[in-house]
């Protein structure tokens, strides 16, 4: 059949009601089994049995669940029938709206069952905007609103627009559901939103009118309380006649198939009148048995992780995955857009030569797959089906007379609010798909998706090929209650255009503490380091004349250094990077990296300072700020140099988490360092541990600042972290000395510079992390037992010196000038200096472990505590 033939059939098929809803071959009602041993019948328009079958489930309040067969939940249909009908549905909306009522009328379905029809209507309507009702909250987003869907497994539904005055206009306000039982959802929906956004005229919309006559009265009555019009448009309408004792005899018989379901061997159907069609094999009743409880626990995962493909749909940045917070007109055009080459892609991940394929959806994320799923059967001759996710427990039997014939269960994999539990997709084992597509949001892209009792794996036993497709979370742009960043002269002693600071002033506040109460209270676990800031060291005039005696043997050094990651970061990570340095030791770098873009190429680089912490992560509120005024991708995190390798693995730690907790992707977790002693990244200037005299310093040589400072009675949830302006030492400043010695030398290495970079291109740069396995070496070899205890190379020792209790120092043998300033220093607070053969660094610095005042640390190796 040719693309356009067949979609013109499915269109049509829906506008002159041919319902033409089930396969062919389908010629038992799927509600019969149910009706036969229950009597449970269906009354009312002619179309009602083609959009309805019946199952069971367990359920306190009702036996029996309605199947809709044009949802795209439980039951995979063509995409074409299941827009096709949400899409009529808001036409008729129209019509009874007339043009100027229809132009002012927002559209809110419900979740998880009506996401997509509701968006479907929407689309039919003409220009409305849409907001579902979501059982997912969303950090940092205000609740417009919330109410109970009584008869349902999972009640509480709230609504979380990301501009609170959606619903706050006087227009028609539109809500869709995929049924009516009863009516009592769609009251408490009316009755919540009535008294804080009051308006004259709501239209209720449902495939199924399924009301009884008192019912379909109390909704009249209640119109007339609030003073407002009810219209309601529904596909059909009718009734469903319950014998007496149905709840009881409907509750035994789940019980009774529930048993049978956990105790036949894999494979095995129901017997009955009607289980004419073998299960297909591996398939079942279920793919596991049906929970008793939400949380079941389940035996941890075990065994290979299932064989999938990913599809990169390249969706649009920034374009919403669903309606959770609002999809605009605007919205919807860029979607349109987006759609054709989005199923260009996905037609090309697919099998070659399949020729049947379901679309799965996940949960509340109906729309997307189902226009992804509609868009590839226009474009193609594949027979295209599509279905969700469910978290609705529906009992399994494998008839032909039942509406739910297979059940695939797996372990949420959304992390969901609720806590834990079972989800389940319906009919899709033993379909006969040649593929099956799971289209996710990147919240539901999880480690349990991936699992072994995974839904990927569940697919993968039943379909010849699993693909995944992960569209975006969109998350809302929160009201940007954060600062511009902090410039100088105010708040350092960089000039203003050099580096901005997304960090909050604390220098009114008293944060310093004498090293050996802040090591003791670190060590024993009653404080963070982050929490409080060292005193800061006064450098002797000896120590000062060492600091400019190394810059001036270092500094051409240095600069080629500076030369060789820069060039390395504009070749393979961007033309124009963002550059955002770790404060404060990866500041004076970025500022340098800065410069020399601009003496070698002209270019004037942004470039700010941010917060990262140990056991804590980066500061999310300056990621928030840079991905608002900037493009993620083009953010080149820098720091100075690389010790083991903690905050490299910190910052990819605390990324992912914030991929996860804002949507916001693009972040590259790899830092830029001028130094990698340690071989930790694959982006730096040197991999030699050599002496760079910005260590040897503490804020005088940073720009005046401190360390970081994060601490729960000073850092809000909206505010950056903290550090202190040390304006009063600006007497022995030495940090813009410090750039301009090394910029200095920029025009007498640039050539060998940018060969270096040529050369470090062209290699493979992997990082070996050698320096992580020689500190576990040594935290054992010297009974410490803590890696955070031993910091390697000339830089993080220098650091332990100034800023911790050092126990002692491991230099290299043969170690020249690199070390006089450690050895001055050792010298000064009476600490060993042993020298090592063999070691991959130039010195390591170890603190004094298990520290309290008095220890001593006696024979070197043990510790006296």
């Amino acid at each position: 059949m040719e693309k356009a033939e067949k979609a013109e059939k499915a269109e049509k098929a829906v506008n002159e009601g041919e319902h033409q809803v089930c396969d062919e071959g389908d010629r038992v009602w799927s509600g019969s089994w149910v009706a036969e041993r229950l009597g449970v019948e269906l009354v009312g328009d002619d179309p009602l049995t083609g959009l309805l079958g019946l199952a069971l489930r367990r359920n306190p309040k009702r036996a029996h669940l309605l199947v809709s067969n044009v949802l795209g939940k439980h039951v995979p249909q063509s995409p074409s029938v299941v827009y096709g009908y949400g899409v009529e549905l808001g036409r008729r909306v129209r019509e009874l709206l007339g043009a100027e009522e229809a132009g002012r009328a927002v559209v809110l379905g419900y979740a998880e069952t009506a996401t997509g029809l509701g968006h479907s209507v929407a689309d039919g309507l003409g220009l409305a905007p849409y907001l579902h009702s979501t059982r997912r909250p969303v950090a940092g987003v205000a609740t417009a609103g919330g109410f109970e869907e009584a008869h349902s497994h999972a009640t509480s539904h709230l609504l979380l627009p990301e501009d609170p005055a959606l619903l706050g206009g006087d227009g028609p306000l539109v809500l869709v559901d995929d049924e009516f039982s009863t009516g009592n959802t769609v009251l408490n929906t009316v009755r919540d939103l009535h008294q804080r956004y009051p308006r004259r005229r709501y239209v209720v919309v449902a495939l199924v009118d399924m009301r009884s006559a008192a019912d379909a009265g109390r909704l009249e009555e209640f119109a007339r309380e609030i003073g407002a019009r009810v219209d309601l448009v529904a596909a059909a309408s009718g009734r469903v006649r319950l014998p007496e004792g149905v709840l009881e005899k409907g509750q035994e018989l789940v019980a009774r198939y529930e048993g049978f379901a956990s105790s036949a061997p894999a494979g095995a159907a129901p017997s009955g009148p009607r289980a004419q069609f073998p299960a297909p094999p591996n398939s079942g009743v279920a793919d596991t048995p049906l929970s008793g409880a939400r949380g079941t626990a389940r035996p941890a995962p075990t065994g290979p992780q299932p064989d999938y493909g990913r599809i990169d749909l390249q969706w649009p940045a920034g374009l919403p995955d669903g309606a959770r917070h609002g999809f605009t007109p605007a919205h919807r055009e860029r979607l349109e857009n987006a759609l054709p080459a989005m199923a260009r892609r996905l037609a090309d991940a697919l099998p070659h030569g399949a020729r049947r394929v379901h679309i799965l959806g996940f949960e509340e994320l109906m729309y997307a797959p189902l226009r992804l799923a509609r868009e590839l059967e226009r474009v193609t001759d594949i027979e295209v089906r599509y279905s969700t996710t469910t978290r609705s427990p529906v009992l399994a039997v494998d008839d032909p007379g039942y509406a739910i014939r297979t059940r695939l269960a797996f372990p949420a994999h959304d992390d969901p609010a609720d806590g834990p539990g079972e989800r389940y997709a319906y009919n899709v084992a033993g379909a006969g798909f040649d593929a099956v597509v799971a289209v996710v949001d990147s919240a539901g892209d999880t480690p349990a998706l991936h699992a072994p009792d995974g839904l990927l794996a569940r697919l993968a036993a039943h379909t010849p090929r699993v693909l995944l497709a992960v569209i975006p979370s969109y998350a809302p742009e929160r009201p940007s209650m954060l600062p511009e960043p902090l410039r100088g002269p105010a708040f350092s002693s960089y000039a203003p255009e050099e580096v901005g600071w997304l960090l909050q002033d604390l220098s009114d506040v008293t944060l310093e503490a004498p090293t050996e109460e802040r090591e003791e209270a670190i060590q024993s676990g009653g404080a963070h380091y982050a929490e409080s800031l060292p005193v800061e060291y006064q450098p002797s005039e000896q120590y000062q004349e060492l600091f400019h005696a190394a810059l001036e043997d270092s500094a051409a050094r240095i600069a080629q250094a500076v030369g060789v990651v820069t060039e390395t970061v504009l070749a393979e990570r961007s033309p124009r990077p963002v550059l955002v340095s770790l404060a404060r030791a990866g500041t004076p770098v970025g500022i340098l990296m800065r410069r020399w873009a601009q003496h070698r190429h002209g270019l004037d680089l942004p470039h700010y300072a941010v917060s990262i912490v140990r056991g804590r992560g980066i500061d999310a509120n300056a990621l928030r700020w840079l991905a608002r005024h900037h493009d993620p991708r083009d953010v080149v995190f820098v720091d100075g140099w690389t010790g083991k390798g903690a905050i490299t693995r910190e910052l990819a730690k605390a990324l992912e988490e914030f991929e996860k907790s804002d949507g916001i992707t693009g972040f590259d977790p790899e830092i830029a360092v001028l130094a990698d002693p340690g071989s930790c990244v694959r982006t730096y200037g040197t991999r030699e541990d050599f002496l760079i005299p910005s260590a040897c310093l503490n804020s005088t040589v940073s720009g005046l600042i401190s360390r970081t400072v994060l601490r729960a009675d000073l850092v809000g949830p909206d505010d950056f972290h903290g550090a202190k302006f040390y304006r009063e030492l600006a007497g022995t400043d030495v940090s813009v000395a410090f750039l301009d010695a090394v910029s200095a030398r920029f025009p007498e290495v640039a050539d060998a510079a940018c060969a270096q970079a040529k050369e470090l291109l062209a290699t493979d740069r992997s990082p070996t992390w050698e320096g992580w396995a020689a500190v576990e070496r040594i935290s054992e070899e010297y009974a410490i037992h803590d890696v955070n205890l031993v910091k390697p190379g000339v830089g993080e020792t220098t650091r332990v010196m100034l800023r911790r209790v050092p126990w002692k120092v491991l230099a290299r043998a043969g170690a020249g000038s690199d070390l006089d300033h450690v050895r001055l220093l050792a010298e000064q607070r009476g600490v060993p200096v042993e020298e090592v053969d063999g070691l991959p660094y130039t010195c390591v610095g170890l603190i004094h472990p298990k520290y309290t005042r008095g220890a001593t640390g006696a024979d070197g190796k043990a510790v006296s505590v």
